[in-house]
């Protein structure tokens, strides 16, 4: 088996591909306002797990095996629209990110699988340019960059020109911090025609908040980063979530979209933990840790009952593993 490089040349076809690739976290918009002409930017993380894992085949006709498998099916249909190639493949999922959790899961099956289509015919593959026909990237350019390259990313909104939005800052996370997921298995977050009309009804983004937020993400939480300073990247990505989940509150029920997920953060703030949130919609939250076994024993502290499970998951700084047999 070979790995290939993600970058934007044709290659010779293959008769198997196999793609794994990882979730995304978003920790928040910069800019809801849009005032500068530029409107969303986000900042988010590539994490190890969950993730996806497909395998494609050449096949008679198309056909799909496993989980999501009619979601699969339209990814694939669209993939090979827009290759101008025949979608006589055979998709085997082997697992899939919860969908509608907050991990950017649809991105990540539609990019995974039409990476698998375009590798079958020696097509390029551009994430970039598959995210209008499979309609992904909308408002935030962090899941086609953690398909493509990994890390802590931020983009730049969008333009008038309605492409997706361009990456703008792109670090490394450091390898010994941690995050730990609570995942409310009981519920899904805002989708769909819900999300639609929670971003035509809210009011506008005060530009005060707006600027206050692009300033912690430049001065404090990229920072942070780059020196390895978990308290000080923790605070800023709090703080970033309150004012993003304080305006979407009246389409989510609160700050956050769970009860039980909001119950398990306050008990990490009650422990002096400075970073924790709710990636997206939701319902998933997140505690950022500064090392694996903080972040062990962070779990081992929080009420277990309910419809909550925990996951510890690190960052992921290389995008979509994409790998061949002839």
């Amino acid at each position: 088996m070979g790995e290939v490089p993600q970058r934007n040349t044709a290659t010779a076809p293959s008769s198997i591909v196999r793609v794994e690739a990882p979730a995304r976290l978003h920790f928040g918009f910069l800019d809801l306002h849009g005032g500068l002409g530029r409107r969303f930017g986000s900042i988010g993380l590539a994490i190890d797990a969950p993730s996806v894992a497909l395998t494609a085949r050449r096949s008679a006709h198309l056909s799909v095996t496993g989980a999501e498998a009619e979601r699969v099916r339209g990814y694939a249909r669209d993939a090979a629209d827009h290759l101008g190639q025949p979608d006589s493949v055979a998709i085997e999922v082997e697992r899939t990110i919860p969908a509608h959790a907050g991990f950017g899961s649809g991105t990540q099956l539609a990019l995974a699988v039409a990476a698998a289509l375009a590798r079958l015919g020696g097509h390029a593959f551009s994430a970039a340019a598959f995210s209008s026909s499979l309609d992904r990237g909308n408002r935030s350019g962090v899941g086609l960059s953690a398909f493509t390259e990994g890390g802590l990313i931020v983009d730049g909104g969008r333009g008038g020109d309605g492409g997706p939005p361009p990456v703008i800052a792109r670090l490394s996370y450091p390898e010994a911090w941690r995050i730990v997921l609570i995942l409310d298995q009981s519920m899904a977050g805002v989708h769909g025609t819900r999300e639609v009309e929670a971003f035509r009804d809210l009011p506008r983004f005060p530009e005060a908040q707006a600027a206050e937020i692009c300033r912690i993400v430049l001065m404090q939480v990229l920072p942070a980063v780059a020196l390895a300073e978990p308290q000080g990247f923790g605070a800023g990505i709090t703080r970033i979530q309150d004012l993003i989940g304080d305006h979407f509150a009246p389409h989510q029920g609160g700050r956050y979209a769970s009860a039980a997920v909001a119950q398990a953060l306050a008990q990490a703030a009650a422990q002096g933990v400075p970073g924790y949130g709710q990636s997206s919609w939701g319902p998933t939250g997140f505690v950022l840790m500064p090392s694996e076994a903080e972040a062990s024993a962070l779990v081992e502290s929080l009420d277990r009952g309910g419809p909550l499970r925990f996951l510890i998951a690190r960052g992921r700084n290389t995008g979509a593993s994409i790998t061949t047999a002839d």
